[in-house]
Parts: C-alpha cells; sequence; structure tokens
C-alpha cells in the first residue's frame, strides 16, 4: 500500500510505457482485501493503471476484515462512520492522482463493488467522471446508511453525466429484483444488466460464467 496525501491506496500497474487509462478501484465491505487487489492487479493486466483507496482510513486504516460473520459485524460498523462528502473528495483525489503527471491522463474511470458501488454511483453524480461501474451496490434507495444521507444516492442519478454500467445477480439479497427495478428506472439510458440466478459478490474472485461475463463487460466499458 502506499500513501496519498495520507490515505493508504493500493495501485497496480500495467506494463509498458503509458500514459494507460485509469481506473479508481472502490472496495466492499472488507477493505482493502485480497480480492480487491487481485481484482486491480487483473485490470493492470489489461492495460489500465489502477488505484484502490482505503476508504475506512479515517477511522481504522489499513482495515481488511475476513469475509465471514465477524468482518461483517466490523464492516458495518465502519460503514456507518463513513461521511458522504468525505469519500467523495477521496475518490475525487484519486482521480487527480490519476489525471496528474505520471498517471494516466485524462482517461479515467470508477469501478465500484458493493459498499464501494454505492460510493462509485455517488461520485459518478458528484465528479466529472467518463465511465463507471457499479457492481450490486446496496442501499442506493434508502437513507439507512451515511453514505445515502441527507438524500438518498438513488435521487442523484440524473446528475450522472458519464457512462454508467450497473451489474447485478438476479437472487442478490442486498439488491432485489424490485430494488434493481427502481434503480432502472432512474438511469434511463445507461446500461443494466441482471445476471440469471446469480447471488451478491459473484464478482471480484468469481468464476462462474456471470463473472467472467461481468469481467469481459467491466473491461469493454472502462
Amino acid at each position: 500500500m502506499l500513501s496519498l496525501a495520507g490515505m493508504p491506496v493500493y495501485v497496480a500497474r500495467p506494463d509498458g510505457p503509458g500514459p494507460h487509462p485509469g481506473v479508481v478501484v472502490l472496495h466492499q465491505l472488507f477493505g482493502v482485501d485480497g480480492s480487491v487487489r487481485r481484482g486491480a492487479d487483473r485490470l493492470a493486466a489489461a492495460g489500465f493503471l489502477a488505484v484502490a483507496p482505503d476508504l475506512y482510513h479515517r477511522t481504522e486504516p489499513g482495515a481488511e476484515l475476513p469475509q465471514d460473520d465477524e468482518g461483517r459485524r466490523r464492516g458495518f460498523a465502519l460503514m456507518h462512520r463513513m461521511d458522504r462528502d468525505e469519500v467523495v473528495a477521496d475518490v475525487g483525489r484519486c482521480l487527480d492522482w490519476l489525471r496528474g503527471p505520471g498517471g494516466a491522463g485524462p482517461r479515467t474511470g470508477l469501478l465500484g463493488v458493493s459498499l464501494g458501488g454505492h460510493a462509485a454511483f455517488l461520485a459518478a453524480a458528484r465528479l466529472g467522471v467518463d465511465a463507471t461501474v457499479v457492481l450490486f451496490p446496496g442501499w442506493l434507495t434508502g437513507t439507512e446508511i451515511p453514505l445515502s444521507r441527507p438524500e438518498p444516492t438513488l435521487s442523484l442519478a440524473a446528475d450522472i453525466r458519464g457512462r454508467l454500467l450497473f451489474l447485478v445477480g438476479e437472487r442478490d439479497h442486498v439488491v432485489p429484483p424490485a430494488e434493481v427495478a427502481r434503480i432502472a428506472a432512474a438511469i434511463p439510458g445507461h446500461e443494466v444488466v441482471v445476471y440469471p440466478d446469480t447471488p451478491h459478490a459473484f464478482f471480484l474472485d468469481g468464476t462462474t460464467p456471470a463473472a467472467e461475463d461481468a469481467w469481459r463487460r467491466v473491461i469493454e466499458f472502462l
């Protein structure tokens, strides 16, 4: 992990001279763990300069939680200490770094998974982003978590100026079909893909046909 103005970030660089297109990878509930780092590495292998910021750095820097019940409990506690404006500022710092000297240049995008998908949707509405991929983000339609206050994050959808790709599984318990329908209705003109018979968290380390198709779409879209 490197430090970007005091914020820990994982950086994965592609081979060969740049500039390369850049992408900010926003982590799920468990922090910048092995699955997030492997995802960033996979993007780098596809030719992207990928940076994954630690969105928990203000409360528990370096948090890398196990993907079990205890990890979820700790992750929910950290999520409820996040601040909407601070997260947008963190993403903005990453975009500025990617666009700066030695970075990716002007071609930048976002990839967010679960909690990070919510953060990516929010950042796409608040920042100038060319392309954003949002995977199975929770709590977009309500105000249950700090990231979705004071108004539901979905209500900001009209402010998204770049392209958006929304990917979710049909059997996602965090983003059920009725919520997917509400989200799809709020983002006309953007692409929504629902994978049949697919649960939550199928993407980063997934080996299913849905995961492989999602990776193909992500790389082509970004």
